[in-house]
């Protein structure tokens, strides 16, 4: 596969406080790459830096093989970007703002293009619309098609779906899927990991490192552990009593418990036990695949 995004060892710095501590990672041509964590995790910071948007404090950042730093302009002109904030012209309206961008990416005779866009994340209907007009998931699409108008080779996108309705959403995914049939290749950070599940490959980060970087199914199965989901009345007592376990990674989500752990039997036989003692009843239990949320908890807790 051709290398077309390639970090090394890349730090970035804001006085005393490190965001980025010397990450490495390569993405190919028409894939799917994610860098997954939460808040604060260095991922704004990382994509933006890819954008030449800011500059590393140290490390190799190399776009199309050239470097970000010495080729900023001829990169930038073959890239998109879609940032967290919305920052398009609200008083403009869909067709204005998409002309704008044109504009400024000296695209000529772009109607065609134009047209294709708004045909493809089905914003054709409400093209004399303002875009203060639009919805959350509406004006992320107008977002997109205005970051799609010069044709870029490499989509960057930060969070997109942060704060979309869950059918903005997955009509978003739709066009993602079609962009990749056409070859562009997509660079996307993100908090939720079941979007995850949907890229190529994930860099799962935090505190501004990469815990690890894989394709999801390598990911999931890399800490070749098992996961016992138990679902009980009184979730929260039942999680307190299962912090007191050695050798075992408890996780809470909702009203279920998952139990990250080696020799499923023989560590359910000690917690129903301990959970009698506690008076505390499991209404179900069952062995499950290690989903990425269980795999990047248990990662987090075992470097941190």
């Amino acid at each position: 596969m051709n290398e077309i995004i390639r970090t090394e060892n890349f730090y970035k710095s804001y006085g005393s406080i490190s965001a980025v501590t010397g990450i490495s990672f390569n993405v190919y041509k028409g894939e799917m790459f994610g860098l997954v964590g939460p808040d604060g995790a260095g991922k704004t910071t990382t994509i933006r830096a890819l954008c030449g948007l800011i500059n590393p404090t140290s490390g190799k950042i190399e776009i199309f093989s050239k470097s970000i730093s010495e080729s900023r302009k001829e990169i930038q002109n073959s890239i998109g970007y879609l940032s967290q904030k919305f920052s398009l012209y609200g008083d403009l309206t869909i067709d204005e703002n998409i002309e704008f961008f044109a504009d400024i990416h000296n695209v000529e005779n772009f109607i065609e293009s134009r047209n294709e866009l708004l045909e493809f994340t089905r914003l054709k209907p409400f093209r004399d619309r303002l875009a203060d007009k639009l919805s959350g998931g509406m004006k992320q699409k107008l977002a997109l098609a205005c970051s799609l108008i010069h044709r870029p080779k490499i989509l960057f996108l930060d969070e997109p779906t942060t704060g979309v309705d869950p059918v903005s959403r997955r009509d978003f995914w739709k066009i993602l899927s079609g962009l990749l049939k056409e070859g562009i290749t997509i660079f996307m950070t993100t908090p939720y990991l079941d979007e995850a599940e949907r890229c190529h490959r994930v860099a799962l980060m935090n505190k501004g490192k990469i815990l690890a970087m894989d394709t999801p199914v390598n990911i999931k199965q890399s800490i070749n552990k098992e996961v016992i989901e138990i679902v009980c009345e009184d979730s929260r007592k039942a999680f307190k009593v299962l912090l007191q376990f050695d050798g075992i990674d408890s996780q809470l989500f909702g009203d279920r418990i998952n139990v990250v752990c080696e020799n499923s039997s023989e560590i359910f036989r000690k917690i129903k036990s301990e959970f009698d003692i506690a008076n505390i009843k499991i209404e179900s239990s069952r062995i499950i695949s290690p989903s990425l949320e269980n795999v990047f908890i248990n990662k987090m807790k075992e470097v941190y």
